[in-house]
């Protein structure tokens, strides 16, 4: 390396340690100045025990489905199942789970000692090198487990290039989506699954209430999203996502370029979330930095009563699509939509939620899936005004055995939003 390579990367490797020192001081500063405490020193992670019965969970659908095996690759279903952290790349790590009998790993033969040292419990790896055929691997698991024919089902994000592989490599076997299994197993969620969700959401809504306070007319969104960045990592969370939408911006769900700052009488959108051992947040809250407007008011005031309309719909046995059915027919009748258009609501009424931040199943039209015990969702109606202002209220529920329940208490009003 060069003397003026080695300046590069020395200067950008001292740029990286100032930003993280930043980070870590933003973090102990606002510990100190607000005494908050870690939420999340009694959270327990998912347990050994739990994942293998989760395995055996899919391996009994796999049975009951004529299924003989499912394959998985780095993401959220292999944490569900294994807690292998992995990112995708080109090189294939992944696993198959067959029907009867043991897990077996694949991954790169220079990557086997960090997958197993990820690894919630021992299990089989095989290894590949670059100049070898990782399917073949996956070929050589289902040959030993004697599934020479039959139907390997591939879990419904995997890769395009990892299914033609397999197609190649295990010319007798049929592939097929094995969404069913997975949705089957994560869509209902365990009581530990639920503890976790839930101190999740407490540090997200403790955050907001730190940040709320520490608001100041001329912010940038930037300014507020790393301020309730560090509040969460001070509490104990992992941030997933800081969004802040200001004025005119809260229009559209996902903002827009154009600079805004925080101002009086203007709109402040926020949607944050954060992980506990694996395990999401997703809040929004909107409010008025100063005195709403009579609009902002009238806005804001169905909005929450779409939200509340929503948890009330949000029953067992009744098909996940009605509940954004119901809202949106109410706010039809308030003046807005039809159904997506704006003034109204554009999106979706909620998503399912767990490892992922979005997950299946959603409140959507025509979505016939029925609620069901374990169930969690986010429940986000929301009305969008474009080159006005949008407000949006998001809390996340479960459904008990008595019907829904929220992680965190409805947002009470615009000029109280978080109690």
């Amino acid at each position: 390396m060069n003397k003026r390579s080695f300046l590069k990367y020395a200067s950008l490797f001292s740029a990286s340690s100032l930003a993280l020192n930043t980070s870590l001081k933003a973090q102990n500063d606002i510990k100190a100045e607000v005494n908050l405490k870690i939420l999340t020193a009694g959270a327990k992670p998912i347990s050994v025990s739990e994942r293998k019965e989760r395995i055996q969970k899919a391996q009994q659908l796999m049975q009951n489905q004529n299924v003989d095996a499912l394959l998985l690759e780095a993401g959220s279903a292999l944490i569900y199942f294994t807690g292998v952290k992995w990112r995708r790349s080109e090189r294939f790590t992944g696993a198959v789970i067959p029907k009867e009998g043991e897990i077996a790993f694949v991954t790169p033969y220079f990557e086997e000692p960090s997958v197993r040292e990820s690894l919630a419990f021992e299990a089989e790896v095989r290894t590949w090198h670059e100049h070898e055929n990782p399917f073949k691997v996956v070929a050589d698991i289902l040959n030993d487990r004697k599934i020479t024919t039959g139907r390997l089902a591939i879990e419904e994000t995997i890769r395009h290039f990892i299914v033609d592989g397999i197609e190649q490599a295990s010319k007798n076997i049929t592939l097929i989506s094995g969404k069913s299994i997975t949705r089957g197993c994560r869509m209902y969620k365990s009581r530990n699954e639920l503890d976790l969700m839930q101190v999740a959401n407490k540090v997200t809504l403790e955050a907001y209430r730190y940040i709320y306070k520490n608001i100041e007319l001329g912010m940038r969104p930037q300014d507020i999203a790393t301020m309730m960045s560090h509040a969460t990592e001070a509490l104990g969370g992992v941030t997933q996502f800081s969004g802040v939408l200001l004025n005119e911006a809260s229009a559209y769900p996902h903002g827009t370029k154009q600079p805004q700052t925080v101002k009086e009488n203007g709109i402040i959108l926020m949607d944050c979330g954060c992980s506990v051992h694996d395990y999401e947040s997703d809040i929004s809250r909107t409010w008025v930095f100063g005195e709403p407007t009579k609009k902002q008011r009238q806005v804001w005031k169905t909005v929450k009563q779409g939200q509340e309309l929503a948890l009330e719909t949000a029953q067992i046995g009744n098909p996940a699509g009605k509940v954004d059915d119901v809202v949106r027919a109410f706010y039809a009748k308030e003046g807005y939509g039809p159904d997506y258009q704006t003034p109204g609501l554009s999106h979706r009424l909620g998503h399912g939620i767990g490892i992922d931040g979005h997950e299946p199943v959603n409140f959507v039209k025509g979505e016939t899936t029925k609620l069901a015990p374990g169930m969690c969702f986010s429940n986000e109606p929301g009305i969008y005004l474009f080159g006005e202002f949008g407000v949006r209220l998001e809390d996340c529920l479960y459904i008990s055995e008595n019907g829904p329940r929220l992680f965190t208490q409805l947002s009470p009003s615009i000029d109280d939003p978080f109690g």
